[in-house]
């Protein structure tokens, strides 16, 4: 049965866009269900049907019609989270491998953003629900460190800084066989095969580089540092297998069989959205890596 909702702008949310006031005002539900409401014409501004871009004045009245049952999969869980740094703002996790960072429609349970749900509101009394934004993403058999914002105007500014390359991120891996140079460029397109469901290279892909430098090389395998320059879907677990050192444990890519994939985001430096100070944060190598 469909319910209806009524709010009135006020001066908090002038200039703010449609979608992101919903976001704020009804967090048990997902952005991209709030979106679909809008596009539908299930929301009205001042009796308009508008986009999701569209800004708010204070006094504008917004009308939505949804479907309470549409809820996000996104229910709080109390899973140990080794949190690295938190504020008002932003929070820094060291995520582990095997964890999904968000959920799917498959697995709506267990992963990164359960926990963090249950984590940024355990201590609140209010009415306002902490809703933890992802500006970017890990793999699911990947781990290391991930920002979360806690606004929607502090995801909004990540999410910018991101685009404009103002936020570095620094991965290890431990691929098969000797690389020879001490450090180089990877730059191969990546594209998505349909058939197979499977990301790779491909020749009318999008633009995709990596730096590596070698850290040390073993028997068997070599330890470099991966610098994603692009930000494609598993740009490096693909160019590590194009110049034929696939990431051990990457079996489909060619990788050796392993207890995990040795994929370790291990850097994360960047300006602080709200007080532009510089933050930097490194976590130790893994010791499954060894």
């Amino acid at each position: 049965m469909l319910e209806r909702l009524f709010f009135e702008v006020d001066a908090d949310f002038s200039r703010t866009r449609l979608d992101d006031y919903l976001f704020e005002k009804m967090p048990a539900l997902s952005r991209m269900y709030l979106r679909e409401l809008i596009k539908t014409e299930n929301c009205e501004v001042n009796g308009i049907h508008e986009n999701a871009g569209h800004k708010l004045r204070p006094k504008d009245f917004v009308e939505i019609e949804f479907d309470p049952t549409r809820g996000t999969a996104m229910q709080p869980e109390n899973i140990p989270l080794e949190i690295v740094y938190e504020d008002a703002y932003i929070v820094v996790v060291n995520k582990a491998a095997g964890m999904l960072v968000h959920p799917t429609h498959r697995d709506k349970n267990g992963t990164l953003l359960n926990g963090l749900a249950h984590h940024l509101n355990k201590n609140i009394n209010g009415s306002r629900t902490i809703r933890p934004g992802l500006v970017h993403r890990l793999d699911k058999q990947t781990s290391g460190l991930i920002i979360v914002a806690k606004t929607v105007r502090v995801h909004r500014v990540l999410a910018d800084h991101f685009k404009r390359k103002l936020i570095e991120k620094r991965y290890i891996a431990l691929v098969e066989g000797l690389v020879r140079e001490e450090e180089g460029i990877i730059e191969s397109p990546i594209g998505r095969y349909a058939d197979l469901k499977l990301w790779n290279i491909k020749q009318d892909g999008k633009h995709a580089m990596t730096n590596f430098w070698v850290r040390k090389r073993h028997a068997n395998t070599t330890l470099v540092d991966l610098e994603p320059v692009t930000g494609r879907t598993n740009q490096l677990r693909i160019h590590c297998a194009s110049m034929g050192h696939p990431i051990v444990g990457d079996i489909q890519r060619g990788g050796s069989q392993y207890e995990r994939l040795c994929l370790h985001a291990w850097k994360l430096s960047l300006k602080h959205p709200c007080s532009g100070q510089v933050l930097s944060f490194e976590i130790p190598i893994p010791k499954d890596f060894a």
